[in-house]
């Protein structure tokens, strides 16, 4: 029986006392959904296998004691298949404890289900796009942006897992100074003169230079303009295929790549993305015009103050490249846009907001903005290309893809993180990493141990699994659908990564007290391979689990 079973259960009993309570002539207004009967865990097991405090949220519109209300559904849940028992305790709520049978069923339903156990349909009809990452192409990611990478494309992994429809999106910022700045540094590096002023220095400029001179052997020759944006036409095509290669080597992977410059570009009417967003807005009803400068009138939607989209001069601010962003992704069907932003950018979350409810969206609900903050690496060395920074690809070779990625999901993103690279490169049990990992390699092992001495899955009684530790080891297997789909609709993939550590604990102590192989020449019998059901069920889901955070489930180690 699974917590969605008992849920249903718990709701169709609470509709029958209002039906009776009705039939009886009292009255009754209960208006109850079923996603509102919950269940929960009990702090001590032996209070149960999960506790219910239904009674007290529908006893008011029942007319009754929530212990009443309590007492009553205690009743009718001890004759139901599957409980073994049902207690009233405080003040309304119901402990509920099932059968040995009744509980041991799910390990066969996970290993049936496999891949897809802990998936739902919680936020089906969900249309999302999800940006994050983001960094300018005029460099290599670092350690800021390997942080936003782990999260975001976690994030997209739980909201799929939930049943929404994501697509993660990389926003090219290849436009504007910055770009003009970038391709200046290169071509100084490749007539081997110094950085200019606002330029980008370090060797991996030198190193774009020198590759820039490979692709077109005559730059130097060209008139001064040619050759400048020459030089950063094919530093910035270089750069940017360094990012996309970097994460698709850490395992993230984008839908979606848009350019800048795209919604700069001016169609066949003369016309730009950009200026077609400004009178989009117009017709909202929300932009002004004032001192020979265009408005948005943001702070009706809470900003601190109005802003600027297009200057006096005529000239567009980088409002306006925002706001024909975000018109963009909402002309592409996307419901709900989040964005993933890195620790600078705290000003953006009203602006954005704003720009939503300027766009005639609901800032609450179409809307949401996440700031990263900010990682650090006890010991780490700055990047020899580019100086300054650590680089994504050096961390990536020190400390490993799966514990690094591991590491950086296993925290809220708005909670500052440093790093111990002594304790992610360890082979032990405080390595949070390889704990997990170690839990899901025992279980294959095991899979090795028990064909060689015969033991299948050719039997399953789960009614055999009565030790303490196998109620608690499936207590916690049940868990996992609702920790998946909590983790996606707060948006916080740690969830998972904790609840994996917290199984792996319940799997290592299952191990040390119950024998999936025979002792000595004792038989093979039903027991051995019903824990192997179980033995699986957990392997399965400490995989699904890792899948989630784009790490790898090794089956030796």
């Amino acid at each position: 029986m699974t917590p969605d079973d008992l849920s249903r259960i718990l709701f169709d009993l609470v509709n029958g006392i209002a039906e009776r309570r009705r039939a009886a002539g009292e009255e009754v207004s209960l208006q109850l959904t079923a996603d509102q009967v919950t269940l929960e865990r009990p702090k001590l097991r032996e209070h149960g296998d999960w506790a219910s405090s239904i009674a007290m949220r529908v006893a008011r519109p029942l007319g009754a004691n929530p212990r009443e209300i309590a007492a009553e559904l205690a009743t009718e849940l001890g004759e139901v298949d599957g409980v073994a028992s049902a207690e009233v305790a405080g003040p309304g709520f119901i402990n509920i404890r099932l059968d040995a049978a009744a509980a041991g069923a799910l390990a066969k339903t996970i290993v049936d289900a496999g891949p897809a156990y802990g998936h739902s349909d919680a936020l089906a009809g969900n249309v999302i796009n999800l940006e994050f990452v983001s960094a300018n192409p005029t460099g290599p990611l670092h350690i800021g942006h390997t942080r936003w990478a782990a999260l975001g494309d976690a994030m997209s992994r739980v909201l799929r897992a939930a049943g929404a429809e994501v697509a993660n999106e990389y926003y090219i910022n290849d436009a504007g100074t910055q770009m003009d700045n970038f391709g200046a540094s290169v071509l100084a590096a490749a007539k081997g003169e110094p950085t200019p002023e606002n330029g980008y220095p370090g060797p991996y400029i030198s190193d774009l230079a020198t590759r820039v001179l490979e692709r077109e052997p005559h730059l130097l020759e060209l008139p001064g303009d040619v050759a400048l944006h020459t030089a950063k036409e094919i530093a910035y095509e270089l750069q940017l295929a360094e990012i996309r290669a970097s994460l698709e080597r850490f395992n993230v992977h984008f839908d979606v790549w848009t350019s800048e410059r795209r919604l700069q570009d001016r169609g066949d009417d003369g016309l730009s993305d950009v200026d077609t967003a400004v009178e989009r807005l117009r017709a909202q009803g929300h932009v002004f015009d004032a001192d020979g400068a265009v408005w948005v009138r943001t702070t009706d939607f809470g900003d601190d103050k109005d802003r600027v989209i297009r200057r006096s001069n005529g000239e567009y601010t980088y409002f306006a490249a925002d706001a024909a962003y975000y018109l963009d992704k909402s002309d592409r069907g996307f419901t709900k846009k989040i964005y993933l932003l890195g620790a600078d950018h705290h000003g953006y979350i009203h602006r954005l907001r704003a720009l939503a409810g300027a766009a005639g969206d609901d800032p609450e609900r179409d809307i949401q903005v996440y700031i990263g903050q900010l990682v650090s690496i006890n010991g780490a060395k700055l990047s020899k290309r580019a100086g300054n920074i650590i680089e994504l690809d050096d961390l990536q070779a020190w400390l490993g893809t799966d514990a690094l990625r591991y590491t950086l999901a296993r925290y809220p993103a708005d909670s500052p993180l440093t790093i111990d690279p002594e304790i992610l490169t360890r082979r032990t049990n405080d390595n949070p990493v390889f704990y997990v990992q170690y839990a899901h390699a025992r279980t294959a092992a095991v899979d090795r141990n028990a064909a060689s001495v015969g033991v299948d899955r050719s039997t399953f009684a789960p009614e055999l699994l009565t030790h303490e530790t196998e109620s608690a080891l499936l207590g916690g297997l049940q868990e996992f659908p609702r920790i998946v789909a909590h983790a996606a609709e707060l948006l916080e993939p740690h969830r998972v990564a904790r609840y994996i550590e917290e199984l792996a604990g319940l799997y290592h102590r299952w191990y040390d007290n119950c024998r999936v192989l025979p002792l000595g020449d004792e038989p093979v019998g039903d027991l051995h391979r019903t824990r192997l059901w179980l033995n699986d069920a957990t392997g399965q889901v400490i995989r699904n689990g890792l899948d989630l955070l784009g790490v790898s489930a090794p089956e030796r180690m």
